[in-house]
């Protein structure tokens, strides 16, 4: 044992890492909206997600299990936008994030719906919600 004491010093624990992941300008034909002209046909739909994955404490290792697929994710988004009908594009957008926030790491999540073809002189209408568990 030593005559001196030894200082101790508190550990600083660094904040969580993070990474984005994102999925810009996915188009897709969609059964949506609330007017009867609506219901008779898919409308173009274009999808931007943005999440906030945390960053496992392992390394990467280049290797695809490691991280948050986004083909994988790309291919669940277009199964739940084009599997039947639904009326609002806010409807459309919470589902997404909820598939979003179901993956792995991932603690936020915007996600922007906009229907394309609505009015001719607009290029989109639509919204943008942001969610976190």
């Amino acid at each position: 044992m030593s005559a001196h004491p030894v200082p101790t010093h508190p550990v600083a624990t660094p904040a969580a890492s993070t990474r984005r992941v994102f999925i810009n300008d996915l188009v897709l034909d969609c059964l949506i909206g609330v007017h009867r002209h609506e219901r008779d046909g898919s409308q173009r739909v274009r999808i931007n997600l943005d999440l906030t994955v945390l960053e496992s404490p392992e390394p990467i290792d280049d290797r695809l299990s490691n991280v948050l697929c986004y083909e994988d994710l790309i291919v669940k988004v277009r199964h739940l936008a084009t599997s039947g009908h639904v009326n609002l594009v806010e409807t459309l957008a919470e589902r997404l994030a909820a598939l979003c926030l179901g993956e792995p790491g991932v603690q936020t999540v915007k996600v922007r719906v906009e229907k394309l073809d609505v009015f001719a002189d607009a290029a989109s209408v639509g919204i943008e919600i942001a969610r976190s568990i």
